[in-house]
């Protein structure tokens, strides 16, 4: 529990984590219905927080995601060396409403931004996301959403060293490619877009493109079943606060799904590094 001036509160902030977390897994992420999801559970927490002060969990969200950093350290599938790289749309306010809102969004960054795959434009922010062959999310970076993916994609992926990472169109360079090379012992292979003169060999064009499937799925868990496109806070710290938290909460549910086949890790390395 952490330190805090005065007496201290009858929930705990364990309590408040776990009530947090086990809402995320349950899709239960708006504040105002809470309590009547939790009704049937209320013998578990004799002191369940009232909603103004379940909002403390925003004091506890670096908490949240070092138990995010270490379940990660305690899964197996955290050391695997093939990753996927990607972003999703992470809106924070409609349209008609970005003139009026008084949250602090553009001060923290957020910005109008296309995304190609939805054929949209938002206001908010992109999350990229590297996560492995069986969807385990390994790191995840927020940012605005007219920041190009490939930039963003270099940051972040100069956080770690000696993977294979697979990628879209969007991460195409040869430059970047040898830099992370070079620097990280990382091997990015993107997809090739279809006016470049060198192509990959197209089996492994066919073989990364379905591997990459991977990232769709965990793109559609993170949305559909943790709501994470779906925004209730009003400030970017509100906003962190529930990213950290649906994170963490599909850190704790993915080491029951195996998603892949591990003979494609296999054939990707075959074919991608047949001297290696």
């Amino acid at each position: 529990m952490f330190s805090r001036p005065g007496p201290q509160p009858l929930c705990s902030d364990s309590e408040v984590i776990t009530i947090a977390l086990v809402s995320e897994c349950k899709g239960w992420d708006k504040e105002s219905e809470l309590l009547d999801h939790w009704t049937p559970y209320l013998h578990l927490f004799p002191h369940f927080p009232e909603r103004s002060r379940f909002n403390r969990r925003r004091n506890l969200m670096f908490a949240i995601n070092l138990i995010r950093q270490i379940v990660l350290e305690q899964l197996a599938l955290s050391g695997d060396e093939y990753c996927v790289i990607d972003s999703l749309p992470i809106p924070v306010v409609a349209f008609r409403l970005v003139p009026s809102s008084p949250g602090d969004w553009r001060a923290h960054g957020a910005a109008f931004g296309k995304v190609a795959s939805k054929k949209q434009t938002i206001f908010g922010y992109k999350l990229h996301l590297l996560v492995t062959l069986e969807g385990l999310i390994l790191d995840f970076e927020l940012a605005p959403a007219n920041a190009p993916d490939l930039a963003v994609g270099t940051e972040l992926l100069e956080q770690h060293t000696h993977r294979t990472v697979l990628a879209d169109k969007a991460y195409v360079s040869a430059e970047v490619a040898a830099q992370l090379l070079r620097q990280n012992g990382i091997r990015l292979l993107a997809l090739r877009r279809d006016n470049q003169k060198e192509q990959l060999p197209a089996a492994l064009t066919q073989l990364i493109s379905r591997t990459r499937q991977i990232i769709e799925t965990v793109n559609g868990q993170l949305e559909e079943q943790f709501c994470i496109a779906r925004n209730y806070a009003h400030s970017f710290w509100g906003l962190v606060t529930r990213l950290y938290t649906k994170l963490t909460s599909h850190t704790f549910s993915i080491h029951i799904n195996c998603l892949l086949d591990k003979a494609d890790v296999l054939q990707i390395k075959a074919l991608a590094f047949p001297n290696i």
